[in-house]
């Protein structure tokens, strides 16, 4: 809904911009055009706009460098891994020049190793980019660990259960500070369990 993909039942969703809503996607499974190297994965909604070729690439080898693949920029989607096809996706969401950022689990399909990774990696460039981002995932660790606010829906048809501001967990977050595991206790506990 939040991405007009959508329309709501009931209530409205309010943008800042009401006559242009910037919304931004990464997906569960990586979504980056085989054909395309990464630097045109990343410079493509820029392209579609019809951007100068000079700005476009520059935008997009900034983004590139921000999520650590300098040095790929000519490497297509088979060269890299899974973790590194996740940082495309997120540089040519960030490319968009979007106002929210909507992540549908997007590390769910990673080894453990590499989930951790790519969650620090996004809190280093939201630290640097400052973007609203909608993350979606069933990892309570996870929604504790890069949260501001956790927002918990029960069971079908979903409807809102609770809502967790962290505003009291300080950054950066360690997953066996006590403050942390509570937190992360009182969600679990309140969870709804499918039979």
């Amino acid at each position: 809904m939040i991405s007009g993909l959508e329309e709501p039942t009931a209530g409205e969703i309010r943008f800042p911009n009401k006559d242009e809503k910037k919304v931004g996607f990464v997906f569960q499974k990586t979504a980056v055009f085989p054909w395309k190297t990464v630097m045109q994965n990343v410079e493509f909604s820029q392209e579609l706009k019809g951007v100068d070729k000079r700005e476009r690439r520059k935008q997009a080898q900034y983004l590139i460098e921000l999520v650590g693949l300098k040095g790929f920029e000519d490497s297509y989607p088979r060269q890299l891994s899974g973790g590194m096809k996740q940082r495309v996706g997120i540089a040519r969401a960030y490319c968009s020049n979007p106002d929210i950022l909507l992540m549908d689990e997007p590390f769910g399909a990673l080894d453990a190793q590499t989930r951790y990774q790519m969650e620090e990696e996004v809190l280093r460039i939201w630290e640097k980019e400052k973007r609203t981002v909608i993350f979606v995932t069933n990892n309570i660790e996870e929604a504790v660990y890069l949260g501001d606010r956790i927002i918990l829906l029960s069971e079908c048809p979903a409807s809102v259960k609770e809502i967790y501001p962290l505003k009291d967990l300080q950054r950066p977050r360690d997953y066996v500070d006590t403050e942390f595991l509570k937190m992360r206790e009182t969600i679990e506990k309140n969870m709804d369990l499918a039979l």
